[in-house]
Protein backbone atom coordinates (compact mmCIF):
# COMPACT_ATOMS: atom_id res chain seq x y z
CA UNK A 1 0.00 0.00 0.00
CA UNK A 2 1.33 3.87 -0.74
CA UNK A 3 0.05 6.32 1.06
CA UNK A 4 0.15 9.80 -0.38
CA UNK A 5 -0.55 13.45 1.08
CA UNK A 6 -1.35 16.60 -0.31
CA UNK A 7 -1.05 19.86 1.14
CA UNK A 8 -2.24 23.06 -0.62
CA UNK A 9 -0.05 26.24 0.15
CA UNK A 10 -2.10 27.91 3.42
CA UNK A 11 -3.18 31.23 3.10
CA UNK A 12 -0.86 33.60 1.17
CA UNK A 13 -2.84 37.04 1.38
CA UNK A 14 -4.11 39.10 -1.74
CA UNK A 15 -2.37 37.65 -4.83
CA UNK A 16 -3.97 41.03 -6.34
CA UNK A 17 -2.67 43.07 -3.56
CA UNK A 18 1.30 42.00 -4.29
CA UNK A 19 3.25 43.63 -6.44
CA UNK A 20 6.05 41.52 -6.49
CA UNK A 21 6.94 38.69 -8.90
CA UNK A 22 3.96 36.13 -7.97
CA UNK A 23 6.29 33.36 -7.00
CA UNK A 24 8.12 35.16 -4.26
CA UNK A 25 4.59 35.97 -2.74
CA UNK A 26 5.16 34.60 1.36
CA UNK A 27 2.30 33.31 3.73
CA UNK A 28 0.27 36.02 5.57
CA UNK A 29 0.14 35.75 8.94
CA UNK A 30 -2.80 33.74 9.03
CA UNK A 31 -1.05 31.55 6.76
CA UNK A 32 1.47 31.07 9.41
CA UNK A 33 -0.95 30.04 12.18
CA UNK A 34 -2.67 27.42 9.91
CA UNK A 35 0.24 25.56 8.98
CA UNK A 36 2.10 25.69 12.70
CA UNK A 37 -1.32 24.23 13.91
CA UNK A 38 -1.41 21.54 11.00
CA UNK A 39 2.13 20.47 12.10
CA UNK A 40 0.95 20.13 15.72
CA UNK A 41 -1.73 18.41 14.88
CA UNK A 42 0.03 16.01 12.87
CA UNK A 43 2.74 15.45 15.11
CA UNK A 44 0.35 13.04 16.95
CA UNK A 45 -0.74 11.37 14.40
CA UNK A 46 0.68 7.98 13.54
CA UNK A 47 1.03 7.76 10.04
CA UNK A 48 1.47 11.60 9.14
CA UNK A 49 3.95 12.49 6.31
CA UNK A 50 7.85 11.91 6.77
CA UNK A 51 8.49 13.84 3.83
CA UNK A 52 7.32 17.15 2.10
CA UNK A 53 8.48 17.95 -1.17
CA UNK A 54 7.70 21.50 -1.96
CA UNK A 55 7.40 23.75 -4.85
CA UNK A 56 9.58 26.17 -4.85
CA UNK A 57 7.15 29.29 -4.58
CA UNK A 58 7.84 30.65 -1.43
CA UNK A 59 4.15 30.54 -0.05
CA UNK A 60 4.35 26.67 -0.55
CA UNK A 61 7.80 26.16 1.03
CA UNK A 62 7.01 28.37 4.06
CA UNK A 63 3.76 26.13 4.32
CA UNK A 64 6.03 23.19 4.17
CA UNK A 65 8.44 23.98 6.41
CA UNK A 66 6.31 25.38 9.04
CA UNK A 67 4.19 22.20 8.75
CA UNK A 68 7.25 19.85 8.72
CA UNK A 69 8.88 21.78 11.98
CA UNK A 70 6.28 20.22 13.68
CA UNK A 71 6.81 16.40 13.05
CA UNK A 72 10.67 16.96 12.55
CA UNK A 73 9.75 15.76 8.87
CA UNK A 74 12.24 16.80 5.99
CA UNK A 75 11.11 18.79 3.45
CA UNK A 76 12.72 19.09 -0.33
CA UNK A 77 12.26 21.26 -3.14
CA UNK A 78 11.14 19.70 -6.08
CA UNK A 79 10.74 22.70 -9.07
CA UNK A 80 7.95 19.48 -10.89
CA UNK A 81 5.37 21.09 -8.36
CA UNK A 82 5.15 24.45 -9.48
CA UNK A 83 4.45 23.49 -13.16
CA UNK A 84 1.50 21.34 -14.06
CA UNK A 85 0.58 18.31 -11.77
CA UNK A 86 -1.16 15.48 -13.13
CA UNK A 87 -1.64 11.59 -12.04
CA UNK A 88 1.93 10.56 -13.63
CA UNK A 89 3.78 13.63 -12.94
CA UNK A 90 2.95 13.38 -8.94
CA UNK A 91 3.92 9.33 -9.34
CA UNK A 92 7.18 10.45 -10.84
CA UNK A 93 7.41 12.89 -8.19
CA UNK A 94 6.56 10.26 -5.64
CA UNK A 95 9.24 7.35 -7.11
CA UNK A 96 12.18 10.17 -6.95
CA UNK A 97 12.11 10.20 -3.10
CA UNK A 98 12.66 7.81 -0.72
CA UNK A 99 9.86 8.16 1.61
CA UNK A 100 6.89 5.87 2.99
CA UNK A 101 4.47 9.08 3.40
CA UNK A 102 5.36 11.52 1.23
CA UNK A 103 3.44 14.72 1.27
CA UNK A 104 2.85 17.13 -2.27
CA UNK A 105 2.92 20.87 -0.87
CA UNK A 106 1.84 22.92 -4.21
CA UNK A 107 -0.63 25.19 -5.65
CA UNK A 108 -4.21 25.24 -7.08
CA UNK A 109 -6.37 23.98 -9.55
CA UNK A 110 -3.55 21.50 -9.75
CA UNK A 111 -4.06 19.78 -6.33
CA UNK A 112 -7.83 20.35 -6.65
CA UNK A 113 -7.08 18.38 -10.20
CA UNK A 114 -4.82 15.99 -9.01
CA UNK A 115 -6.86 15.18 -6.21
CA UNK A 116 -9.79 13.97 -8.53
CA UNK A 117 -7.84 12.35 -10.74
CA UNK A 118 -6.23 10.01 -8.42
CA UNK A 119 -9.40 9.21 -7.20
CA UNK A 120 -11.27 8.78 -10.39
CA UNK A 121 -13.66 11.05 -9.81
CA UNK A 122 -13.65 15.06 -11.10
CA UNK A 123 -12.23 17.74 -9.32
CA UNK A 124 -11.97 17.93 -5.75
CA UNK A 125 -11.76 21.47 -4.64
CA UNK A 126 -8.83 22.14 -2.39
CA UNK A 127 -9.35 25.53 -0.49
CA UNK A 128 -5.57 27.54 0.92
CA UNK A 129 -4.20 25.23 3.75
CA UNK A 130 -6.49 22.06 2.76
CA UNK A 131 -4.77 18.42 3.67
CA UNK A 132 -5.64 14.97 2.27
CA UNK A 133 -4.72 11.91 2.37
CA UNK A 134 -4.74 9.61 -0.46
CA UNK A 135 -4.05 5.62 0.35
CA UNK A 136 -3.48 3.27 -2.75
CA UNK A 137 -3.64 -0.67 -2.94
CA UNK A 138 -0.41 0.05 -4.95
CA UNK A 139 2.02 2.80 -6.66
CA UNK A 140 0.25 6.21 -7.19
CA UNK A 141 -1.69 5.96 -10.16
CA UNK A 142 -4.79 7.39 -11.69
CA UNK A 143 -8.08 6.32 -10.44
CA UNK A 144 -6.74 3.83 -7.96
CA UNK A 145 -6.85 6.07 -4.46
CA UNK A 146 -9.05 6.20 -2.10
CA UNK A 147 -9.26 9.74 0.12
CA UNK A 148 -8.76 9.02 3.79
CA UNK A 149 -8.52 12.08 5.02
CA UNK A 150 -9.45 15.45 3.75
CA UNK A 151 -9.19 18.21 6.49
CA UNK A 152 -10.07 22.24 5.57
CA UNK A 153 -7.61 24.68 7.32
CA UNK A 154 -10.80 26.01 9.47
CA UNK A 155 -11.41 22.39 11.34
CA UNK A 156 -8.02 22.32 12.91
CA UNK A 157 -8.38 24.25 16.21
CA UNK A 158 -6.59 27.54 17.39
CA UNK A 159 -4.32 25.84 20.20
Amino acid sequence: MTILYLLRHAHAGDPERWHGDDDLRPLSDKGRRQSERLGAVLAGWKEAPDLFLTSPRVRAAETAELVAAGLDARVVTDDRLAGPLDATVAAAIVEAHDAERPCLVGHDPDLSYLLGELTGGSTIPMRKGAFARVDFPGPVGEGEGTIRVLLPPEVIAAR
